[in-house]
């Protein structure tokens, strides 16, 4: 079985229960994991050291989160009580070093699914996200990933490679124009009134065509999301909300989910 599972965010209780209801073997199955494997839950290293264990048989997309875990390794963004067991662990360099070979995109034409963290540029077709996307990835695992990191933090040049990122990781809403917006965390429904002509960026009029379902995290607030084209499984588990898993090696799309114990309250 193949299942696709939105933002982990460190909730490693909440993840070892829902691989229990879904009979997860690590053996013949495979996990999708869709980014944002750490941070703000209560154990991201147990998570990143499990995750790790069973690299084989995942998929693994970065999220915002996993950047800044990376940024921070590198001394180019504060640690947090939530990350810095990652950072004093044994392990750190190793775990950081795969990490860094993640992808920003997968793509299974076979299945019929590609997944990225937050979404696709309504610019790019497939190709392009995927030339982008390659990009993005030789940068970061490459012997100078912390230099590139370091201005793409810091908005030193690289601008084509800025808005790639950008799109893949923190992506929500663009207006008519494709132009994309990065201010608004909220559901589509609490969009303030200046701000009306926003829409999801799935939504985009002009959205080139991918012919492949997207799957994407990211976005908490928009909640459990699945029509002909994409499925967005954040469903804020780290908020005390709910973590999603959807079968993706057959037409069923089966979704399970678990309760979460978290209470951190939305910001």
């Amino acid at each position: 079985m193949i299942w696709a599972i939105g933002d982990l965010q460190g909730c490693y209780s909440a993840f070892k229960e829902l691989l229990n209801k879904i009979e997860f073997n690590s053996n013949k199955d495979k996990l999708w994991i869709a980014g944002d494997l750490v941070n703000r839950g209560e154990d991201s290293l147990s998570t990143l050291l499990y995750l790790y264990s069973i690299r084989d048989s995942i998929e693994v997309i970065l999220g915002n989160h996993d950047i800044a875990l990376i940024a921070s390794y590198y001394g180019l963004k504060k640690s947090n009580s939530s990350i810095q067991p990652i950072l004093e662990h044994p392990q750190a360099k190793e775990l950081i070093d795969w990490l860094r070979c993640q992808k920003f995109l997968h793509i299974d034409k076979s299945l019929g699914y590609c997944m990225v963290h937050a979404g696709i540029s309504p610019s790019f077709d497939l190709e392009m996200a995927r030339k982008e996307a390659n990009s993005l990835g030789y940068s970061l695992s490459g012997s100078n990933s912390k230099k590139w990191l370091e201005n793409i933090l810091n908005d030193k040049g690289l601008e084509s490679q800025q808005y790639a990122l950008s799109s893949f990781i923190r992506m929500r809403f663009c207006d008519n124009n494709r132009v994309l917006d990065f201010k608004q965390k909220g559901s589509p429904n609490s969009l303030p009134e200046d701000k009306l002509n926003l829409k999801p960026w799935f939504d985009c009029e002009l959205r080139k065509d991918i012919n492949l379902k997207i799957i994407f995290g990211h976005w908490s607030t928009l909640g459990f999301y699945n029509d002909k084209r994409v499925a967005g499984l954040d469903t804020g588990c780290v908020w005390g909300g709910k973590l999603t898993a959807m079968r993706i090696d057959n037409k069923s799309e089966e979704i399970v989910q678990i309760d979460c114990t978290n209470e951190l309250p939305y910001n």
